[in-house]
């Protein structure tokens, strides 16, 4: 009788601890990121003892997790609006870029926004042009754009717009999963007793930490994005009748000086190119006139050598 009591107290044990094992597992939500689980706290405290591991995971770890579907009705942040980021780009011809430039910048303001920045620069024909950048709220950007567009002729414009309502819904649910990850290890934490396991412990809540840092600020940064809309204006005068305008003798006379000092230079360039072609030149024809006199003076001393000899 002992021996059939003992049997069946071994097999009743040995279901217990194979259902405790199919129990455990990791919880895994969108964004590929797991809660802690048990398994995986065992590793983390390995000196922890049975009796306070088994208490541990009964108050830190989520006994649920949400479970990923075919559409994002049950995912964190399903329930946000569509997130878009509106940009906008133009080129004006105004006739004073400096007064367009200061007349954007009120722009902005009159409609909660401000001049990001502004770059402004002068080509060679003396024309001014400038680039311009705006910061606006979105609900402003449509009114905004009408009003760029009036404030000169329009050579261009163009207007896109991303959608991150995807990206958006990604970065909420990771969000959601690190913070349960991080107050399971916190209460993980508060029970635990041994030195070796704190810090093994607190190493893995530095590494959730700086996730959760790294999404907040990318979702911190779509928000600013979002919130307020980018607009990028280039100003430019129009091209002169022409030329400059007007007519100035000082320009023309500069311009007939550099051109006297340039075909000097011209000259000077072309006189030292030549220069050995031309003493070459020369002596090739000393020498030719040399030789030719030579031939020119021998039958004049021929005949009076034959008188002689008569």
């Amino acid at each position: 009788m002992n021996c059939k009591l003992i049997a069946l107290i071994i097999l009743l044990c040995c279901a217990v601890a194979a259902t405790g094992c199919m129990g455990i597992g990791e919880n895994v939500v969108p964004g590929g990121n797991t809660y802690p689980s048990p398994g995986t706290t065992d590793r983390i405290l390995n000196g922890l003892s049975e009796q306070k591991t088994s208490n541990i995971y009964a108050t830190a770890v989520p006994t649920t997790a949400p479970q990923q579907s075919g559409s994002t009705a049950n995912l964190p942040g399903a329930g946000i609006e569509t997130k878009i980021i509106k940009t906008g780009q133009a080129t004006i011809e105004v006739r004073d870029v400096v007064t367009s430039v200061d007349a954007l910048k009120a722009l902005a303001v009159q409609k909660g926004g401000y001049l990001s920045s502004s770059n402004l620069q002068k080509n060679y024909n003396n024309q001014l042009s400038a680039t311009v950048v705006l910061r606006i709220p979105q609900s402003q950007f449509d009114s905004v754009m009408e009003g760029v567009k009036a404030i000169g002729s329009v050579k261009s414009v163009s207007t896109q717009g991303q959608d991150v309502t995807e990206e958006y819904v990604d970065l909420t649910a990771q969000k959601v999963a690190y913070k349960n990850q991080l107050d399971a290890y916190n209460r993980i934490m508060a029970k635990g007793d041994k030195v070796e396991d704190i810090l093994q412990v607190q190493q893995q809540i530095e590494r959730v930490q700086v996730e959760l840092d790294r999404i907040e600020g990318r979702m911190r940064y779509l928000n600013n994005r979002i919130d307020l809309s980018t607009i990028t204006v280039n100003l430019q005068e129009p091209e002169p009748v022409g030329g400059e305008t007007g007519h100035s003798f000082i320009s023309a006379i500069n311009e007939g000086i550099n051109g006297f000092f340039g075909m000097i230079d011209v000259i000077i360039i072309l006189i030292f190119t030549f220069l050995p072609l031309v003493i070459i030149g020369g002596a090739v024809y000393g020498i030719y006139r040399w030789r030719k006199g030579q031939k020119a003076g021998k039958p004049a001393t021929a005949p009076q050598q034959e008188e002689k000899k008569s």
